[in-house]
Parts: C-alpha cells; structure tokens; sequence
C-alpha cells in the first residue's frame, strides 16, 4: 500500500486522488507552511505506517487543529501495531504534518479499539499503550475485552487484569454454575436418584450475586 492510499477523508471517503487536490490546496493557502524545513524533523516512510483495513489492526486518523480550523481534513490512517512505542507515533505524526512548526494533532476518527479510549484530542500515552496490548488480543477475546469494560465501568484496565478476570463465553449464568459444580465435583458423592433435586438456578444467583458477572454472554470473576 503506498502513502497516497491513505490518506482520505475520514468523513466521506473521499479516495486518494481528491485527498492529493486537497492537500495542495491546503499547501498553496497555508500561513505555516515550510515554517520547519523537512531536515529538521526525522524522517519516516509512511507507507511503513499505512493502515490496511483487511487486518482489523486499531488505527487512528490522524490531522491537526490548525489544518481543520483552515478547513483542510489532511492527514493519515495509522496503524497502532506498526509503531516500536509511543515516541516513534509522536515522530511519525510530526513528520506526517511537518508543515507546522508546533502542530496540534487532531484524531479525527478511529477503528478497532474501544471507544473508551477515543478522544478527538488525541491519545495519551497510556492510551496508545493500551490500545497496543488490545491488539495483542484475538478476536473472540476482543468482544470479551470490551464487555468486561462495560462491567467494570472503567477504561484504565489492564490485559493483564482482564485475562485474570476472563472466565469464557458461556450461554447463560446456569449454565456456568453446572461447569463449577461439576468442575468442583460438588455432586459427586450425592446418590443419582437426588442430584435432580439440585437447583442449578438458585445456585447461580449465589454465583453471580457476589462472584461473578455476566456481560453479553461472556463471565468474568470480581
């Protein structure tokens, strides 16, 4: 994929070639431009940065405030997992939008990571480092991740403390408490005539009022 390929409109998909005319018609009426020579800031291939939506990878346009505020949406979809650590985002931003002296970056849309995470003001290094450790994820484990956000109301939770919490996707709060009762043997000692009488259902209230929770399918430990 080359460089022009992504840059567009995050608006209206406009392809590469009107993003091009936009481009220079932002170079020829921009007060900044050429304000930093290219040799003072490093630089980077963005095609090695470029954002392939059959991967599924997190991404994030990026433009700044100045280019919107002239009314230019120029800038770039960029993949999160192609990046060593949030100093070489930083760099590759800057190099990206190198026609400001001081430029203000501006996410302006986003894809595949929580949108918890998404601020139009950009992202916080806590944030990129997040979305990082989501990418590491599958895809089942993904949905899991985001319902676990729900549940826990909070967007500053690790992978770490999600995998220790992640219990599975099950079909209902019963069915999971009949895999811990058998898992636990709870039964294996009461004569077959009575484990009929066990109420499965009664004893997942128990489970998911002070131990567990489930969240769109999946169950995670408290």
């Amino acid at each position: 994929m080359s460089y022009n390929s992504f840059i567009s409109n995050p608006a209206s998909g406009a392809d590469s070639t009107q993003s091009q005319e936009q481009v220079k018609g932002f170079s020829s009426s921009s007060p900044n431009l050429n304000d930093v020579e290219v040799d003072e800031v490093e630089e980077f291939d963005l095609d090695d940065y470029a954002y392939d939506y059959h991967t599924g990878n997190p991404a994030v346009y990026v433009g700044t405030y100045h280019k919107y505020n002239c009314g230019s949406i120029f800038g770039a979809w960029l993949d999160i997992t192609a990046f060593a650590d949030y100093d070489e985002f930083i760099a590759v931003c800057r190099y990206l939008h190198r026609d400001e002296a001081d430029p203000e970056f501006m996410a302006q849309d986003y894809e595949n990571f929580p949108e918890e995470w998404y601020t139009e003001g950009f992202l916080s290094r806590e944030q990129f480092e997040h979305i990082q450790e989501f990418a590491e994820l599958d895809e089942d484990e993904r949905e899991a991740y985001e319902a676990f956000l729900d549940v826990r109301c909070d967007s500053h939770i690790s992978i770490d403390d999600f995998r220790e919490a992640y219990q599975g996707e099950w079909d209902s709060e019963e069915d999971f408490a009949r895999y811990i009762v058998d898992e636990c043997g709870m039964l294996d000692n009461v004569p077959e005539s009575l484990k009929d009488y066990f109420d499965f259902e009664r004893y997942a209230d128990e489970l998911f009022r002070w131990d567990y929770d489930f969240q769109d399918g999946y169950v995670f430990r408290c």
